[in-house]
């Protein structure tokens, strides 16, 4: 397989908007190249009889139920409010809105 070449890898930078220095585009060559070539035998490694995933281990859902409890009512929550309007606190405006 070619290696990433400097050109490639300054084509990439320039779509980016990055600027690297001359040292930097053989150093990053490099290191694109060896990571292409380890996502190139990964892709070895997969055979047609394992199934694509999105997640190594099944995933459950672990959430409790939604059940109704006993709480507090909203006299009792707003009751050590320092303002309060429309049964809701009431918060200083701090984006300009209404």
């Amino acid at each position: 397989m070619p290696g990433i070449t400097r050109e490639e890898v300054a084509h990439l930078a320039r779509l980016a908007r990055l600027e690297l220095q001359a040292e930097e585009l053989d150093h990053f060559a490099g290191q694109l190249d060896d990571i292409i070539g380890a996502v190139a035998r990964v892709s070895e490694v997969a055979d047609q009889d394992v199934p694509p995933t999105s997640h190594p281990l099944p995933l459950t859902n672990v959430m409790r139920l939604d059940e109704v409890r006993p709480s507090l009512t909203p006299e009792q929550a707003l009751s050590c409010a320092p303002a309060q309007e429309q049964q809701r606190f009431k918060v200083p405006q701090i984006l300009g809105e209404d």
